[in-house]
This record gives C-alpha cells, sequence and structure tokens, in this order.
C-alpha cells in the first residue's frame, strides 16, 4: 500500500541525519515488560549521562489520520490510534486508546465492560501490519491472518485504559509470509503477548 504524502514526510528522516526512531526499536532479547526494549538508552561513558525518557502520549510519529492511509481498516475494526515509534522494516509501537462508546462493548459484557481478547489480537495485528506492508521490496496487496502463535491473556481491558502496542519483525519469506512479535501493556503491566503470522492475499 503506498505511503500517503503526509506520511511519507512523518516517516522520512532529515537529510543527512539516521533515522530518529533507530532508539525505539525492540532488540531481539526484548522481554514482556513494559520498559523492557522501550526506550532510547544514553551510553554511560561520560559521566552524568543519563537514558532519554520514552516518548509520551504526544509524541506521534503517525496521526491517526495518516494510519488511515497505510493500513485499509476503518470503523468499527480501525484499532490504531496513533504511533508513537517507527522504524521500517523492523518494529512499531503505537496505541489503542479504549473507550466505553466502542460498540463491543454493547454486548460484551452489559454491566461489566471488557475488551474482547480477540480484537486485543487484531490491535496488536494492525501494528504489525504497518511494518510488514511497508516494506518497499515486498509485492503490494492485502496481508491477512495466517497464524497466532502461543498468545497469553494476562489482564483484562476495560474503557478508559490505553493499550501501547509493540511490534517486532521475526521473518519475511518468499515476499509473501511475515511473522511478528507482539506484547500490549496498561499502564506498564503485560496485557497479552504472541507471534502473529501474514500472508499476502493475491
Amino acid at each position: 500500500m503506498p505511503l500517503t504524502d503526509s506520511a511519507a514526510q512523518a516517516l522520512a528522516p532529515a537529510p543527512g541525519s539516521s533515522s530518529p526512531l533507530a532508539s525505539e526499536a525492540l532488540g531481539p532479547g526484548a522481554g514482556t515488560s513494559a520498559g523492557e526494549g522501550s526506550s532510547a538508552v544514553a551510553m554511560a561513558s561520560e559521566p552524568g549521562a543519563q537514558a532519554a525518557p520514552a516518548p509520551g502520549p504526544s509524541a506521534a510519529v503517525l496521526t491517526c489520520e495518516q494510519i488511515l492511509g497505510l493500513l485499509p481498516h476503518r470503523y468499527p475494526f480501525a484499532l490504531v490510534d496513533r504511533v508513537i515509534a517507527y522504524e521500517p522494516g523492523k518494529s512499531a509501537e503505537a496505541i489503542k486508546n479504549v473507550t466505553f462508546n466502542e460498540p463491543q462493548f454493547q454486548g460484551h459484557f452489559p454491566g461489566r465492560p471488557l475488551m474482547p481478547g480477540v480484537l486485543i489480537v487484531e490491535a496488536m495485528a494492525q501494528v504489525g501490519g504497518l511494518i510488514v506492508t511497508q516494506m518497499p521490496d515486498l509485492p503490494k496487496g492485502l496481508f491477512v491472518f495466517a497464524g497466532i502463535d502461543g498468545v497469553r491473556f494476562r489482564r483484562p481491558v476495560v474503557p478508559g485504559d490505553q493499550l501501547r502496542i509493540r511490534c517486532e519483525l521475526i521473518s519475511i519469506k518468499r515476499k509473501r509470509f511475515g511473522k511478528v512479535r507482539a506484547q500490549a501493556t496498561v499502564e506498564g503491566e503485560l496485557v497479552c503477548s504472541g507471534e502473529l503470522m501474514f500472508s499476502l492475499v493475491d
């Protein structure tokens, strides 16, 4: 799916500089706690060196309008509100704000609204899709779910929560199949994690 002009400008680094998002990429040994691998780290070779703070809620790399230009999902299945860290072809971190007026809470469950686990996984998949679909050497087309491995749910998600979702590309095979490692947290507490597979549909 081609980038919109505004999205391309948001992702492009300044001339002569490296991408400011490189420090936000998940490393291969990233753990499942919210802070692991998420903060940019200052090298402590000099006295007084300190770690840079993790991006706050206002540190948008891609806004919801730009995300709509990159993903095919629309209401009520557009589940990514903001991308706060993005390294094309490698990793992404995004936010999903959970609100009471979302349609699933009418029936899941009356009197005790809980975000369905399948929608948590779907939100993680959409963040993973931002990595897979924007790789320049892949054919253009629609990537869909091909499999889910090792997904576990750790705690319920309720209206008012903010899901912070991190995805890291694990592999691409034959330019048609992709696998990402994903995790979702709320206020630093692990909610869901697992590996998601994608396949290109002709």
